[in-house]
């Protein structure tokens, strides 16, 4: 009996883990990694590169508003796109179009003396062919795997994700002091990689809609978010909470000011969330969240919020570092109930509306947060700015526990 017991337990095992070696998924979880991690070595070099010929804070900035701007623009038509075409050619042009935008900023590095008005030019493109990618990638997940299995391949996404966050900012570093050319030439190659890893996934064919395009289909993305209480009070929990809390944009300060470290204390620091994530992300594509998905998801964002107040409170390295870890591995935990919510809720042919709208709130929450977080400071001093975006974060989680009770009382992730 005992042995029967010990090979049942072990066919479980292994079936917990069997969907995420599937062709598909290992595909896409593959090219997904060559695609962030090329992303962060670009953001790291382009970084370098303007601030060496500018010298200006301001000229950064006008980097990332390049990148998000396109995706602001687009994503309600990136959106139907995604949902009128195969999502991999979306997905494999779109990582082309970043390949060859590495192509002209290796020109640019190169080439004496370096244009910025080009590098911003460049990165306008770039933000494009992201605002198509992310919701044809997005929604994509629910094509890879059975609905069942949903949650725990958003889980090792989400790792896999944290991971090439990790790896792909030192990556670039090391790259950059070996030749100004060199991190576009490597995003190159990856951003082709994770192009043809896409191509090479076996997907059932789509019923293709040949209706006209109406101005009214490409809102459909919001008018069914807004119908759906569920998805509608994820996707803005999600938002206000990392628009709120999002502290780690001051670690720069936080290290130097309070905690006394330099820039090898400060990667450590800027590490720590990513680590806590993908930790957390592995730990839930083995064992899924299966009931009181709802009450699982508020209890998380109250826990995001104190840790951020425990953050801001901080005078110790150690407890700094652990409340990040906590802060990373909490929003992992909402990141997966959410895309799962998103993804299992919603109809195959509305899915890439509906990502690009999920993908538009997620960029806004952190270009905003970092905003807000840095407002904020200016005016009530760093450690007042921390805690009160930590207490503000407290606040919506109650409030929407009020607001969203079938969000609330939600029980089974996919039901």
């Amino acid at each position: 009996m005992s042995m029967d017991i010990a090979n049942s337990q072990k066919a479980e095992h292994l079936n917990r883990f069997s969907v995420l070696v599937q062709r598909n998924v290992l595909l896409y979880l593959s090219g997904r990694f060559l695609l962030i991690c090329a992303s962060q070595v670009i953001n790291v070099a382009v970084g370098w590169l303007v601030y060496d010929v500018t010298r200006s804070a301001l000229a950064l900035g006008f980097v990332g508003l390049a990148a998000f701007m396109p995706k602001l623009l687009l994503s309600l038509f990136s959106g139907l796109v995604a949902d009128r075409f195969d999502r991999r050619l979306v997905c494999a042009g779109s990582f082309a179009t970043m390949a060859v935008v590495s192509v002209g900023l290796m020109v640019t590095a190169t080439s004496g003396p370096v244009a910025t008005g080009t590098i911003y030019a460049l990165f306008v493109l770039y933000g494009c062919a992201r605002g198509f990618g992310n919701p044809a990638a997005q929604a994509m997940i629910a094509n890879l795997v059975p609905r069942e299995a949903l949650g725990r391949v958003v889980g090792v996404s989400s790792s896999t994700s944290q991971m090439a966050t990790i790896i792909g900012p030192a990556l670039g570093g090391v790259l950059y002091v070996i030749g100004g050319w060199v991190p576009f030439a490597f995003a190159c190659i990856a951003f082709l990689l994770a192009a043809t890893l896409i191509l090479f996934i076996r997907l059932e064919a789509r019923t293709q809609n040949k209706t006209p395009v109406s101005f009214s289909e490409a809102f459909a993305g919001l008018c069914f978010i807004w119908r759906k209480p569920v998805i509608l009070g994820a996707i803005s929990l999600d938002l206000f909470t990392v628009l709120l809390g999002g502290a780690t944009a001051l670690l720069p300060i936080i290290a130097s000011e309070i905690l006394g470290l330099g820039p090898l204390g400060l990667g450590v620091l800027r590490s720590a969330p990513a680590v806590g994530a993908m930790m957390l992300g592995l730990f839930l594509a083995y064992r899924p969240i299966e009931r009181k998905a709802g009450t699982k998801l508020f209890v998380v964002t109250t826990i995001f919020g104190l840790a951020t107040i425990f953050l801001g409170l901080s005078t110790n390295v150690y407890l700094s570092a652990a409340m990040l870890w906590l802060l990373g591995a909490s929003d992992v935990f909402s990141v997966v109930i959410r895309q799962t919510l998103v993804q299992s809720d919603t109809p195959d042919a509305m899915r890439g509306r509906v990502a690009a709208v999920n993908s538009l709130f997620i960029g806004a929450s952190n270009e905003l947060g970092e905003f807000e977080s840095g407002v904020t400071a200016a005016l009530f001093g760093l450690v007042p700015a921390i805690v009160i975006g930590g207490a503000g974060t407290l606040l919506v989680s109650a409030l929407w526990a009020i607001m969203f009770p079938e969000l609330r009382k939600r029980d089974r992730l996919v039901d």
